[in-house]
């Protein structure tokens, strides 16, 4: 049951660990955190493709039974989704994109909370393991919106006029400082 949110939390706090001992990338919790949902993200998506009877692993099956019977084309809709987690994970790494990703990633994040709710209520299970409860499933899912949401904040690149990078601040006259 907790075992999405360990694939955030655990590289989140690895990646603060690089911070720590000097990895400029991750000097803050914020990117730290938006790297750790990247990497929940690619273990996700990978499930959006594989069969699912390769092990304990939810697999496609699992997450076409999930689709709620409203949603046309349940197989193809777990293999969009797949793909648009692939991308949102890719965006999040990327500085120039990681805003357009979060907003992207929490309106999927939001799209996808029928399936959770459908599996909740239905019983469905994933990956052989019992359906995880409602009551877990949707407040999870708000973390996750959270998170993406918080890829909309500036960075520290958008600090402002004065603000001085790692790479060196421009000077007036076109030098680096």
């Amino acid at each position: 049951m907790f075992g999405t949110l360990m694939l955030l939390t655990v590289p989140a706090v690895l990646f603060q660990l690089l911070g720590a001992l000097g990895v400029g990338r991750f000097a803050t919790w914020r990117v730290s955190v938006l790297h750790g949902l990247a990497v929940m993200l690619v273990f996700t998506a990978s499930a959006h493709f594989v069969p699912s009877a390769l092990g304990p692993v939810p697999g496609h099956h699992d997450l076409v039974a999930m689709v709620p019977p409203f949603v046309p084309l349940p197989r193809l809709a777990v293999y969009a989704t797949g793909v648009l987690e692939l991308l949102g994970a890719a965006g999040l790494v990327l500085d120039r994109t990681r805003r357009a990703a979060g907003l992207g990633l929490a309106a999927l994040f939001v799209l996808m909370l029928p399936a959770n709710v459908h599996a909740a209520v239905e019983h469905i299970p994933l990956g052989g393991e019992p359906a995880t409860p409602l009551w877990f499933r949707i407040p999870e899912q708000v973390v996750f919106i959270g998170v993406a949401l918080w890829a909309r904040l500036p960075g520290r690149a958008a600090a402002g006029p004065g603000h001085r990078s790692g790479r060196g601040a421009l000077t007036g006259r076109g030098t680096r400082a």
